[in-house]
């Protein structure tokens, strides 16, 4: 399946974040949140990032899930020293292909693209400011799951140095740095904003604009194209078929490959064989979570369910999650016992809790909130199921 552009969205964001919109403030700092696997990082890499170089900017992509075992400091200072290579005159490639540490690019200051935000290194707004000079036009740092720099310290302080060089690049009417941080979980990108001790306090996170009717539409005329026979495509129920996949294209467009494929063996019209894969979606979906919750012991799930209850507001050790906990598993908790069944958590396979530098928890996967709202108000909560050998322990 060919990609969906969404060129209108791109250009609207291209325009805001370089400071052309009257009331605006995304010249800032945009900060993007959007579920995992609905099509952000496409959009971004896609979309955002050929239009910003249309309109003549130097793009700097970094995604630090693409080696989530390094630290993200390291990775966002990795992608600007890329940059700044691609950069360098033909005097400075040749001095940096003979091995010299450090050579003087244009006059402005002699800097080591694989030092840059090392202690003996060049800072990032050094870095940054020299790729501005050498390019002449602004530069856009888009950094693709920005939640992940706070799970070290090294990453926090990128962030803090990057808000740095925007502060020191940037004047009224005058943007030469862009900064644009997406994330899949709003609660943890929220980290970045919503303190004074956060790198981007006072930014405002945006909800990216999920895919929807015309994305529907786009692939209703793909399968007409393809597939004569199965004009009219009916686009409703595809779109409520979409919705009960939410929103995620890829498990989508999986579904509907093997829906129209020749070892399909379907009857019926392939919209309601696309309905009735969402369905089964959600409910391998809930499965699963489900029993994750049930396979973990007693205090780690109180712990756990604390956490969905309160989302940021949660603080693992005060007295009245203590007392939430001992209400849970009928027995006597301490602060060293909570402890050790949040790294617990953290250490499960996949994780179920993120912890930032700072000792701040989190449930890992954002979709555990929404399943966990929908058993709330279906009133189901919480799960219920065998107990494990442990629980005889």
């Amino acid at each position: 399946m060919q990609h969906f552009p969404r060129l209108l969205l791109a250009q609207q964001i291209a325009q805001a974040v370089q400071g052309k919109d009257l009331f605006g403030d995304a010249h800032n700092g945009l900060f993007l949140a959007a579920p995992r696997r609905t099509g952000k990082s496409t959009f971004l890499k896609e979309d955002l990032q050929p239009e910003l170089e249309r309109q003549g900017l130097v793009v700097v992509y970094v995604d630090l899930w693409a080696a989530p075992l390094r630290d993200p400091g390291e990775l966002i200072a990795e992608a600007i020293g890329r940059a700044l290579q691609g950069h360098l005159g033909p005097v400075a490639k040749a001095a940096k292909t003979s091995g010299l540490e450090s050579v003087s690019i244009a006059g402005v200051l002699k800097i080591d693209t694989g030092k840059i935000g090392r202690p003996n290194g060049s800072t990032l707004a050094d870095a940054l400011r020299t790729l501005h000079e050498l390019a002449h036009v602004p530069v856009a740092l888009m950094v693709d799951e920005a939640q992940h720099a706070l799970t070290s310290e090294a990453g926090e302080s990128a962030m803090t140095a990057l808000k740095s060089a925007r502060d020191q690049l940037n004047a009224p009417g005058k943007v030469k740095l862009i900064l644009v941080m997406s994330g899949s979980d709003r609660d943890k990108l929220l980290r970045l904003v919503n303190s004074n001790a956060s790198p981007f306090y006072g930014s405002q996170i945006q909800r990216m604009p999920e895919l929807g009717e015309d994305f529907i539409a786009y692939i209703a005329q793909q399968i007409e194209r393809q597939r004569p026979d199965l004009r009219p495509v009916d686009q409703t129920r595809l779109m409520q078929a979409f919705e009960g996949f939410g929103k995620r294209p890829q498990f989508f467009l999986f579904a509907l490959n093997e829906t129209l494929g020749p070892l399909a063996g379907i009857s019926e019209r392939f919209e309601v064989a696309m309905l009735a894969a969402a369905q089964q979606r959600q409910r391998d979906d809930e499965m699963q979570m489900e029993s994750d919750f049930l396979g973990i012991k007693p205090l780690e799930q109180a712990v756990l369910w604390r956490m969905l209850e309160q989302g940021a507001r949660f603080r693992p050790y005060d007295a009245e999650a203590l007392r939430f906990y001992q209400d849970k598993t009928g027995s006597k908790v301490t602060p060293a016992k909570v402890q050790t069944a949040l790294e617990s958590l953290r250490q499960r396979q996949p994780s179920m809790v993120w912890k930032s530098a700072r000792s701040e928890y989190a449930v890992d996967d954002a979709a555990m909130h929404r399943w966990y709202t929908q058993r709330i108000n279906a009133q189901t909560w919480p799960p219920v199921g065998a107990q494990p050998d442990w629980a005889e322990e």
